[in-house]
């Protein structure tokens, strides 16, 4: 029963930090945008292996310039 001296207000600032961190977010906009970071996965710059090698560039070049 002296457990329930402890676990009822530790309960109750568990809920009241609950409470205080859902409005901080809402204050400070974090709920602003949630499909960006969702979206953003999508459209990543070209990876370094993607890059074009400068011997394959020659020769496409000159394989493109031939008649």
């Amino acid at each position: 029963m002296d457990v329930l001296f402890v676990m009822i207000p530790l309960g109750l600032l568990l809920v009241a930090f609950g409470i205080w961190s859902f409005v901080w977010s809402v204050k400070h906009d974090q709920f602003e945008d949630l499909e960006r970071q969702g979206w953003s996965i999508l459209f990543e710059d070209e990876s370094p292996a993607k890059a074009v090698n400068p011997a394959t560039k020659s020769e496409a070049t000159t394989e493109s310039n031939t008649p």
